[in-house]
């Protein structure tokens, strides 16, 4: 043993092993089991008090579910299932609420009958909710009575009682709960967040009235989802505001011991939406069922076309990508023992899931483009044109490799790159203009910061093929700038900057191309936005001179006012005639050098907004209606949301 090694004070011995007991392990480390303590964590403690009451809709024994949010954050969530069980659990001699409630790993759905199928996190769940909240209150309606008991903060503080009588026939559960501000960052719920997913849910699970009511405003806000047509009803939601070149192809079959309900539609967009659940769990990074569904796709698509002559003996199969094109899909299953990855449930592993849901998949395709021989000529005839485009991306793609390989030296001519090799600490500002550009590159650090200056707007990449996107020059200069690729040839582990930020002017048309380079980056480069490294800076509208009158004294000093809410505020703060507008800047290119460093560059000054991606089929919808080719719909969306916009924040 080393000297050095000898004279270390490390001391690791048996007072060192540390014993959590009860639900202290989730105070500990929520991260273990709901993810983290963030905005997403805080919902999903949310949606695992809803998921107990969706396990019960699953069973057949509830079909109303009430969530509330009341003025002080906490939530109420109440079904009329059957109730948990209040009698006493052999094991452990309490009664089986309070284990349920207070133990890890207990609860029904370890395969002893009380489910077929669930989507909680197997008895973690609603404790870890328990665990992470200020106080927790259960009340349980079950044989003609009423139960009610309380915990803070995991534990129990008061004894499982009867609180009333109530018909035989009234069951249920109703969960309330505080959460933690002591272990969450974000303590306020966001109703659209919420909202999306309660409307996920009542697709995915036929027959459940789900009500949403907030509290919080007044008068309250209420929304009630009911959906008979299951999946089939979600694809024609999320394809309302696209043209269609059919009727959705319905898949609801029962493979074994899995149920697979699916529900396929194409339009004549360029991308593909398709999304997947378990259990009515979404799984965002997919897993086996979606595997099944795509392969199913791909190999009855091509058999399709090989046996009505569309493909010749010698011509290529289509791939995946030219299948999915278009394609607008709901993958949804029911498993007895599912096995995800992470505590999360971002993946189905199940093996078995893949094949089954093929099988179904693939019988239920065979059947329907047998059956629709106009609609299936036309979905054919849409992956050959996907294949040609396919074919052009690949060369325009292979120009771009080309390119940036000729240009690793030097990089895009107008890239002002930072001396940093280190893409940790490396940031790229995107700007409009050379004039915000040139600002931008006087004003920057050299050390860690690059800007690379587009002209004008990009191509909207929602209304044009991909070979037509790589081919637009100033697509081509981001990409090789980023280093990442793009589509299926997109590799994060290249990425130059691990800041990508979008710097624009505080205007209408800074917001367009803003809006132009955030559906590039979703379409084309989704992993950049999942990961964290796409940003958006916030330059300031206005400075402004600012008197203030203290003690006898007055004091004027310069300020600078990202919005016109925030000048409505300063003004109502100070009054009106003690604020005076220096210089609204109308652009980026009229502020010096200086005075962007000091408020949009300078990292210890600037606000940067990361960008974020809560919900892919709502990210997917929004970007379709505001971007897409369809004008009704969009004209809608303005008009009906106009009056809440009163200046640009992002």
């Amino acid at each position: 043993m080393s000297e050095k090694r000898k004279q270390t004070d490390f001391q690791y011995e048996a007072e060192q092993i540390q014993v959590l007991e009860g639900l202290e392990a989730v105070r500990r480390r929520p991260g273990m089991y709901i993810g983290g303590t963030d905005a997403k964590a805080l919902h999903h403690m949310v949606y695992e008090v809803v998921d107990n009451a969706i396990d019960e809709a699953m069973q057949g024994r509830c079909d109303r579910i009430r969530i509330t949010i009341h003025p002080d954050e906490s939530v109420t969530v109440e079904d009329n299932g059957a109730g948990i069980p209040v009698g006493i659990q052999p094991q452990t001699g309490l009664p089986a609420v309070t284990v349920v409630m207070t133990r890890l790993h207990a609860g029904g759905k370890f395969g002893g009958g009380g489910y077929k199928v669930s989507g909680g996190l197997h008895g973690v769940g609603v404790s870890a909710v328990n665990a992470l909240s200020v106080w927790m209150e259960t009340v349980v309606k079950r044989h003609g009575r009423i139960y009610r008991q309380r915990f803070e903060r995991g534990q129990p503080v008061t004894e499982l009682e009867v609180i009333g009588e109530t018909d035989p026939e009234d069951t249920g559960t109703i969960q309330t709960f505080l959460r933690d501000p002591a272990i969450f960052q974000v303590l306020s719920y966001d109703w659209h967040t919420l909202a999306t997913r309660f409307r996920e849910m009542a697709f995915l699970t036929r027959g459940v009235t789900i009500t949403f009511v907030d509290e919080r405003v007044d008068p309250p806000r209420e929304a009630n989802f009911y959906f008979e047509g299951g999946v089939k009803t979600f694809v024609r939601y999320l394809n309302r505001n696209r043209t269609v070149l059919h009727d959705p192809i319905y898949v609801d079959a029962e493979v074994e011991s899995t149920q697979v309900e699916a529900a396929i539609q194409y339009t004549d967009g360029f991308n593909e939406s398709v999304h997947a659940f378990a259990n009515t769990i979404n799984t965002p990074d997919g897993g086996t069922h979606l595997t099944g569904l795509r392969a199913a796709v791909t190999r009855q698509i091509n058999d399709y076309a090989r046996k009505q002559g569309f493909l010749k003996e010698n011509d290529p199969n289509f791939s995946g990508d030219d299948t999915r094109q278009g394609m607008t899909a709901i993958i949804s299953v029911k498993v007895l023992e599912p096995q995800f990855e992470g505590q999360n449930k971002l993946k189905l592993l199940n093996n078995e899931v893949r094949y089954h849901v093929e099988q179904a998949v693939a019988e239920a395709m065979a059947q329907w483009m047998e059956e629709h021989p106009r609609e299936a000529r036309r979905i054919v005839e849409k992956c050959q044109t996907a294949y040609r485009a396919r074919e052009a991306a690949r060369r325009a793609r292979e120009l771009v490799i080309r390119k940036s390989a000729l240009e690793s030296m030097t990089l895009p001519g107008k890239l002002a790159d930072c001396s940093s090799r280190d893409p940790r600490e490396s940031e790229i500002y995107i700007v409009e203009g050379d004039s915000a550009g040139g600002s931008a590159k006087q004003g920057r650090d050299r050390r860690f910061q690059a800007v690379l200056p587009l002209r004008g707007k990009i191509l909207n990449v929602e209304k044009t093929s991909m070979d037509r996107a790589l081919s637009n020059k100033e697509i081509q200069a981001l990409i090789t700038a980023l280093g990442t690729g793009v589509g299926d040839e997109f590799n994060l582990e290249n990425l130059r900057y691990h800041r990508v930020v979008i710097m624009t002017d505080a205007d209408v048309d800074g917001a367009h191309i803003r809006t132009l380079l955030l559906t590039l980056f979703f379409r084309y480069m989704e992993p950049l936005i999942e990961k964290g490294h796409l940003y958006i800076a916030q330059p300031p509208l206005y400075r402004v001179q600012v008197t203030r009158r203290e003690n006898g004294k007055v004091r004027r000093e310069t300020q600078y006012v990202y919005n016109d809410t925030a000048l409505a505020q300063l003004r109502a703060e100070v009054g009106e005639e003690n604020v005076k507008i220096e210089q609204r800047y109308k652009g980026l290119g009229e502020m010096n050098p200086e005075q962007l460093w000091e408020t949009t560059l300078n990292p210890e000054n600037r606000t940067l907004l990361q960008v974020t991606v809560e919900d892919a089929a709502e990210a997917d919808r929004v970007f379709d209606m505001l971007m897409g080719s369809a004008v009704p719909p969009r004209r809608r969306f303005i008009q009906t949301h106009a009056h809440e916009v009163r200046n640009l924040d992002v």
